[in-house]
């Protein structure tokens, strides 16, 4: 009996499909959640996401947010999340310089606005290491 995954940002549902199992980086560490897994609601931290369907593996880069499984069905509601195919290492690496820069330069910042860009650093360093690592 297969898992069915759906991974969903602010701004678009990233992943759809049914599943065989899938890895998910939490505050405790990675789970790997397969069919007839308990309830279960944790914390997603930002990190690689692997999705195993068949022989294949995808790998997604999520950053915050929860994941939910009830039954068979797996829901992460991350705050953001990009598949290995769609990173530009050239743009990731500009906005993180970006990000870094603005940290650096802030002297009275918002601690909403400086964990906001620490958050698009880390997320910035989980996509270029999960490029790097494969290329």
């Amino acid at each position: 009996m297969p898992l069915t995954l759906e991974i969903v940002t602010p701004e678009a549902k990233v992943y759809s499909d049914t599943i065989d199992s899938v890895v998910i980086p939490t505050r405790e560490g990675e789970i790997g959640i397969l069919p007839g897994h308990i309830p279960l609601l944790t914390q997603v931290e930002d990190g690689e996401l692997r999705v195993i369907k068949g022989t294949q593996t995808l790998h997604l880069a999520v950053g915050g947010g929860f994941a939910e499984i009830v039954g068979d069905n797996v829901s992460v509601l991350a705050e953001r999340a990009i598949t290995e195919e769609q990173i530009d290492e050239k743009t990731v690496e500009e906005a993180m310089k970006r990000a870094e820069q603005a940290i650096n330069d802030a002297k009275d910042m918002n601690p909403n606005e400086f964990e906001q860009l620490q958050g698009m650093v880390r997320f910035a360093g989980v996509q270029l290491a999960m490029k790097r690592r494969r290329h």
